[in-house]
């Protein structure tokens, strides 16, 4: 009997993200309007390709910029969507890049002039971010790099101590605890 040797996919990006939505008309409009994605294709089924099962949806998807897809179910014949009642609200989240802080700063104003609550900008260290609810519940993030090459650099570094430290205390390490302060 031989063995195959078998290696690891060459990926080469993300072809898109699915979650769920509530009303995908609704998703659709809003993500053109607050962040203003065009909406690109729509697949509707009544029976699951891959499993056969007999369950209608809607499938559509939204063009993030950069070749990233961002799709959404409505699935009308299943109970009510929730969310795991484990899991804290700000860990489960969707982050989109802007270019710069001045664009983060208009993207604040521009998604509050909808009408939607928006959290930050908050200080990352290496990056600022803004969050914000879709209308389907699920928390969003607009994030812009501040950070240098250096502090790429040593962040990458750090990373693998950094991991085996937590995996060992479940404590925050503080290799990178400049992170955390930001400057005056």
């Amino acid at each position: 009997m031989t063995t195959a040797l078998t290696t690891a996919p060459a990926i080469t990006r993300i072809h898109h993200v699915a979650y769920r939505c509530r009303n995908a008309k609704e998703t659709v409009e809003w993500y053109e309007r607050v962040l203003g994605m065009r909406y690109t294709t729509a697949f509707a089924e009544d029976k699951v390709p891959s499993t056969g099962e007999d369950d209608p949806y809607m499938h559509v998807f939204l063009d993030c910029g950069g070749g990233n897809v961002l799709a959404f179910f409505e699935l009308p014949g299943q109970p009510d969507m929730g969310r795991d009642p484990n899991t804290p609200a700000w860990v489960q989240h969707l982050a989109f890049e802007v270019a710069d802080l001045d664009a983060l700063l208009a993207a604040k104003a521009h998604i509050e002039a909808q009408g939607v609550s928006v959290l930050g900008p908050t200080y990352h260290g290496i990056f600022k971010s803004i969050y914000f609810f879709d209308p389907n519940g699920h928390r969003l993030e607009l994030a812009c790099n501040i950070g240098t090459p250096a502090q790429h650099a040593e962040l990458a570094d750090l990373a693998p101590v950094m991991l085996e430290e937590w995996d060992r205390t479940k404590r925050a390490p503080k290799h990178a605890e400049w992170l955390h302060n930001e400057p005056g």
